[in-house]
């Protein structure tokens, strides 16, 4: 009789389970347009609201090495105007309306979205076709947005609290790979770059065969396919080879360690590991990993470092899963008076703790819970729904993950989990870096070691 019971709970479970994934299903209608656009549209007609967004497929890892920060720096350029719209102009079109505006740059792609009332959707087309098709290149533009990037820099990295310790360790974690240097870039390659090179990147990168329009929201199908051939169809192709970088980053060999001393208070430590590129079954697997060191204030490595040995008023990991091999980084901020050396061995712990242990069936169960809620979440929104359709359709050519991806996190084993600790976690396979007060350079020894890979 229990056993029947129990089997009857369990049939109960996954019927549940199954329910919610279908009634969470997202449907959308996806097509090409003859000069190479693809168009993505999903209908939710719950809320008057529209997400109008565009992924272009070009990062900061694709950029001349003599001119680094061209992608970021486009993410602000477009916004300058185009032959139709003046200059300042474009903000002003979206907030008139009612909405807002965004866009962001990675490593691997750059993003724009308009979020609008629905009954202007017809706005968010026209604008970024203008963006797409008539953009202003041009010195006013140019030197203006030279300013806000320098100032962004100094906000976002120099002037900010262990703003440049990212930058110190994908510096150290990569010699060949353009991953090397951040998507801000270098300042000076801007500075120096002629108005011709501008053009040139706009023509090359900004055109309809490396573009995804993704529309989310209160729309039609029918009347958008209509509106998007209106505005789109007629932008003519780029007709170049889009430059993609092949370099492959040689495997590491050796423990690379490194000493940086800043404007800070309290020593930080971080680890950084080489790990697959996203889409991997291992990247899956190292994804929850790190929902179980460092997902919340009752992960391991918070409770541990942080509640139970009070040695880090802060510690966590996660994995920068990118298009080509990344890194999983652990990053720890000293408690008052705990050296790093003490933090680093607190740190290295734990991370033995997970390659040499089978986590319990209790926690797996939970970081499972956990990462089913993240991926429900995080097409919550409209702008959510736009963007995740046109990331899985960019990096794999399968905007249907947004529905079934979860499936490849849930097939991960507890075993799994263990495997790839040890397969990555290695010290061969790393950069530990010291983020140090400048009050104690006078006073370190410490040298560091490069990688000679």
């Amino acid at each position: 009789m229990k056993r029947k019971i129990m089997m009857y709970f369990l049939f109960v479970a996954l019927a549940s389970s199954l329910y919610a994934q279908e009634s969470n299903k997202i449907e959308f209608t996806e097509f090409d347009l003859d000069n190479g656009l693809h168009v993505i549209l999903h209908q939710d007609n719950s809320t008057p609201i529209v997400a109008v967004s565009i992924m272009y497929h070009v990062g900061s890892k694709n950029e001349n090495p003599e001119r680094t920060g061209f992608a970021h720096f486009f993410e602000h350029l477009l916004f300058e105007g185009s032959e139709n719209i003046n200059r300042g102009e474009f903000d002003k079109y979206i907030t008139n309306a009612g909405g807002v505006n965004n866009a962001n740059t990675s490593f691997d792609r750059t993003f724009y979205y308009e979020l609008l009332p629905s009954n202007q959707l017809e706005l968010g087309l026209w604008l970024e076709s203008e963006r797409l098709m008539h953009a202003k290149i041009e010195d006013i533009g140019v030197e203006t947005q030279r300013e806000v990037v320098k100032e962004e820099k100094r906000q976002r990295y120099d002037n900010q609290p262990y703003g440049r310790l990212i930058i110190e360790v994908f510096d150290r974690a990569y010699n060949k790979h353009p991953y090397q240097w951040m998507p801000i870039g270098s300042l000076e390659h801007l500075t120096s770059a002629s108005l011709e090179e501008f053009v040139q990147f706009y023509k090359t990168f900004y055109v309809p065969e490396n573009a995804t329009l993704s529309i989310a929201g209160d729309i039609s199908i029918e009347e958008t396919r209509k509106l998007v051939k209106k505005y789109f169809a007629e932008i003519p192709r780029g007709g170049k080879e889009i430059p993609r970088p092949d370099i492959v980053e040689p495997e590491q060999k050796k423990e690379v360690r490194g000493v940086v001393y800043d404007q800070v208070q309290l020593p930080a430590v971080v680890q950084a590991y080489h790990i697959p590129a996203q889409g991997t079954d291992d990247a899956y697997a190292l994804s929850m990993l790190s929902t179980l060191l460092s997902d919340g204030q009752s992960s391991r490595m918070y409770k541990s470092l942080v509640d139970e040995q009070q040695k880090a008023v802060t510690a966590g990991s996660f994995p920068l899963a990118l298009e080509d091999p990344g890194l999983y980084l652990v990053y720890t901020i000293a408690n008052m008076g705990v050296g790093v050396e003490e933090l680093e061995k607190s740190i290295d712990e734990q991370i033995d703790r997970v390659k040499n242990e089978l986590i319990s069936e209790r926690e797996f169960q939970k970081i499972r819970n956990q990462v089913e809620n993240d991926f429900v979440t995080q097409n919550s929104t409209m702008a959510g729904i736009a963007e995740n359709l046109a990331n899985y359709y960019v990096y794999f050519g399968d905007a249907n993950l947004i529905n079934t991806e979860i499936e490849k996190y849930m097939s991960v084993t507890r075993e799994d989990i263990k495997r790839v600790a040890n397969q990555y976690f290695s010290k061969e396979n790393r950069v530990v870096l010291y983020y140090l007060p400048e009050s104690q350079k006078d006073k370190s020894t410490d040298t560091e070691t490069k990688s000679d890979n």
